[in-house]
Formats: C-alpha cells, sequence, structure tokens
C-alpha cells in the first residue's frame, strides 16, 4: 500500500499545483521520476512549472486547465482520468474563506464547498475503481487541523476540511487489502499564497513565526507519508499539537476560538 514506483503509462495527478503545496509536491515527485499532470485554474503558471519540471527532471508533464469549482469543467476533468493509469492522485486545491457566514459571499461559500469537498469527491471517484482492479495506486487528501474542530468565523472552511479528514481516514481503512493507499495530510499554518486568496494577508505577521511550515517541508512530509501508505501525516509539532483540540469539549472550546480569533483580526 504505497506510491507505485514511475512507468511509462502511469500518471501522477495533483490539483492546485500552480503554486504552494501542491507546486513544491509536483517538484519532488518529478524528481523521483513520475510522469505528472497539474491542474489548477492559472494556465500560464501550470505551462511555466511543466516546461522547468520537465526541463529539470526529463518527465512528461501535462498542464491541465481547469476550474475544478465549475461542475462542467470538472466532470470532463473526471471523465478523462476514468480513462487513464493514475498511479495517483493529489487532491490539493481548496481555498478558505474567513468572516461571519451572514455576512459573506454566498457564491463564494458555494465554490469553496464545490472545490474543497464535491471536487475531493468526485475525482477520488474517477480513479479510485480502476486502481483497486490494478491493485496498485495511491491517493493524497490535503485537509487541515482546522478540520478537527469547530471554528467561528471560518464555518465553512472548517466544515469543508472535516469532510477531507473523515474522507481520507475512512478510505484508508476500506483500501487495507487492495494494494491502494489513501492518506491524509493535514498541515496547520503554511506560508503560501493562501492567506491572500482568503483576504487575510495580515495573519502572516500576526500569527507567531514559529507556527508556520513552509510549503516545502509540508510537501517532503506528504511524499514520504504517500510513499509508505500512511494513514494520516500532520507535518510540524504545532499543528500536531492543534489536533489535540479535538479532545477538547467543543462548548469550552468554541468561545475560546472566538476570541483567538479576535485577537488577530480575523
Amino acid at each position: 500500500m504505497s506510491l507505485p514506483e514511475p512507468t511509462a503509462a502511469g500518471r501522477v495527478v495533483i490539483t492546485g499545483a500552480s503554486s504552494g503545496i501542491g507546486a513544491a509536491l509536483a517538484g519532488l515527485l518529478a524528481a523521483r521520476g513520475h510522469a505528472l499532470m497539474l491542474v489548477a485554474r492559472r494556465e500560464e503558471r501550470l505551462a511555466e512549472l511543466a516546461e522547468r519540471l520537465t526541463a529539470e527532471h526529463g518527465v512528461t508533464v501535462e498542464p491541465r486547465p481547469c476550474d475544478l469549482a465549475d461542475r462542467m469543467a470538472r466532470r470532463a476533468l473526471s471523465t478523462d482520468l476514468a480513462g487513464l493509469e493514475v498511479a495517483a492522485l493529489v487532491n490539493n486545491a481548496g481555498f478558505a474563506t474567513f468572516g461571519d457566514l451572514h455576512e459573506l459571499d454566498p457564491e463564494r461559500e458555494r465554490e469553496e464547498v464545490e472545490l474543497n469537498v464535491a471536487a475531493v469527491h468526485e475525482l477520488t471517484l474517477a480513479v479510485l475503481p480502476s486502481m483497486v482492479r490494478r491493485r496498485a495506486g495511491a491517493i493524497l487528501i490535503t485537509g487541515s487541523t482546522a478540520g478537527v474542530q469547530p471554528i467561528p468565523g471560518q464555518a465553512t472552511y472548517a466544515a469543508s476540511k472535516a469532510f477531507a479528514n473523515s474522507f481520507s481516514e475512512s478510505l484508508h481503512g476500506e483500501l487495507r487489502g487492495t494494494g491502494v493507499s489513501c492518506t491524509l495530510l493535514a498541515p496547520g499554518p503554511v506560508r503560501t499564497e493562501f492567506t491572500k486568496v482568503a483576504g487575510v494577508e495580515s495573519t502572516e505577521t500576526t500569527v507567531p513565526g514559529f507556527v508556520w511550515e513552509s510549503a516545502q517541508r509540508v510537501a517532503e512530509a506528504a511524499v514520504v507519508g504517500l510513499e509508505k501508505g500512511r494513514r494520516r501525516v500532520v507535518p510540524g509539532w504545532p499543528a500536531q499539537a492543534m489536533t489535540l483540540s479535538q479532545y477538547v469539549p467543543h462548548g469550552m472550546l468554541v468561545p475560546v476560538i472566538r476570541r483567538v480569533y479576535g485577537r488577530f483580526g480575523l
């Protein structure tokens, strides 16, 4: 139950590959000789990354622009993936919103659920049957420490990552003995474009520096977990400490989180 060895036919598909953890994962897996399909919305960035990785590592890298929050675009990608030999699927794409739910843009919240939840589910369903038939394959799902606790001011994101966390670990148990693995990557705060997209760049300076991990370090831990077929990867002791909040009664936890978020201006 681990990441298959590189083959001429096999592809590692990485969503959210144009920056951050996704781009770091692409570099590490290309260096190991895997042919890649890189999926994200930003076509120019994907093309640049694909060209660089091909030049550096001599592997096939296919850029596949796709807005995974768009159901029709996602369906077309899922159909294509179902016909390929996908050695590994990295469900990494996602974004967060911050603020009280009744004040947020309903359309943006819907897109968040489509990307963080529906896309993970649909792409996994597209590739999993053939993996099980071949008795070979690996899936990595980027969840979050945010998914182990309720977070006032980040209700949609926390709920979407609770789905990712539970779905991944449940699938890991289902796949035991099939030759296929599913690994959850559950990082804490990571220095990427995540805060810029969410509109909370101030957290880069207000949240203590020791809490943050680099995208490269998170990706390195993820690849080791993927190769070994681990159930869960939580990079860094701050993130590991955050997961302990799941054992605190939520009636006590929610007001504390609300105050902490207010302290950091969220």
